[in-house]
């Protein structure tokens, strides 16, 4: 396994991080014990969860992630040798059954006291905001359009000074964005630099092959300003398998449960995915190796999440720690990226 430290931190992670939403709807609890286990005899350290998990949210599964964690946690009595993030839910209508006052500062203490009863903790290594409470263009959708009549008020210096709080109590030791954008994330260093309060260490976003639009503004935000990219969906819901162009994909497999993703499976994505997989056919590696290894060794990126339903997966994805792209390799990527540019996006 390879190691960096969670930027501003000395905080020592490893470059795989073990994502958790199925465990709790797709796997059970013993499957997610398992991933686990195997995770942690690979060397990986480092966990990411949300008090919304798992996905879809739903009011009777909220939470069940990390309560799964937390049994974890408890069973093997090694809170020490792992890493864990979390996140705060942000407002909308599929999470009202969470909370409905976003991160007010009430909101942000009942977010974290539930979670650390959920995780069986006493403190969370890295806590997130999982998205941003003003409108913005997350999830999917690809250009931003003002809305004047969006009721959010500045508050990001409101925000710092109750994860302040939380920070000084023991509670959580660093702090990240989740869903962010250039604008957001220079706001928050902005208040950090002008009030002395805690800095945004990471932004949890998207990134992949078919979804490299992090490439623009956040790329020179997260380098000029020591912020790593824990880069989610790098295997763009399993696309970047192989799987559905190969037809090999299970009737459990996360398109055919959820269908509405439909971005990552839309002709562009999959004409895009054809032509990955043929460079990765062609080098003799695996197409998922291929897409985890090149989001691996991007200089912004300081840990990949992966996730796997089954542990034959998780073993591959984890394997790709050991893999590193050729610059001849590179080009072919980036020449079908110059003709297909972000089409999951």
């Amino acid at each position: 396994m390879k190691y960096t430290d969670i930027p501003n931190t000395k905080i020592k992670v490893s470059k795989i991080c073990l994502g958790s939403m199925t465990w709790g709807n797709q796997n059970t609890e013993a499957e997610g014990h398992a991933q686990l286990d195997y995770a942690m005899e690979q060397g990986v350290n480092f966990i990411d969860t949300a008090e919304l998990y798992p996905v879809p949210a739903t009011a009777e599964l909220s939470g069940r992630t990390s309560k799964i964690i937390g049994n974890w946690l408890q069973k093997r009595n090694n809170r020490d040798q792992v890493i864990i993030a979390s996140k705060i839910a942000g407002p909308g209508d599929y999470t009202a059954h969470i909370r409905t006052n976003g991160f007010s500062k009430e909101g942000i203490n009942d977010a974290i006291s539930k979670e650390l009863k959920r995780l069986q903790t006493d403190y969370i290594d890295l806590y997130q905001l999982h998205w941003p409470e003003r409108q913005s263009n997350t999830f999917g959708v690809r250009d931003y359009k003002h809305n004047p009549n969006d009721p959010w008020k500045d508050n990001f210096n409101e925000v710092l000074h109750s994860l302040d709080e939380q920070i000084k109590a023991g509670k959580i030791r660093h702090i990240g964005m989740s869903n962010e954008k250039a604008w957001g994330a220079m706001r928050y260093i902005e208040e950090s630099k002008t009030h002395n309060l805690p800095r945004m260490s990471t932004i949890q976003n998207a990134y992949s092959l078919i979804n490299r639009v992090f490439e623009g503004d956040m790329a020179e935000v997260a380098m000029r300003e020591n912020i790593g990219l824990l880069a989610y969906s790098p295997m763009a819901f399993g696309v970047l398998s192989g799987k559905y162009i190969n037809g090999t994909a299970g009737d459990d497999s996360r398109l055919k449960l959820y269908p509405r993703f439909a971005r990552y499976s839309s002709e562009q994505s999959t004409e895009a995915t054809k032509r990955y997989l043929k460079i990765a056919e062609d080098t003799k590696m695996t197409l998922a190796q291929m897409s985890l290894a090149f989001v691996t060794q991007q200089p912004f990126v300081t840990s990949t999440i992966i996730g796997a339903s089954k542990i034959e997966q998780l073993k591959e994805n984890i394997d790709s720690i050991n893999l590193t792209l050729s610059d001849e390799v590179l080009a072919q990527i980036n020449a079908v990226h110059a003709v297909i540019p972000n089409p999951a996006t």
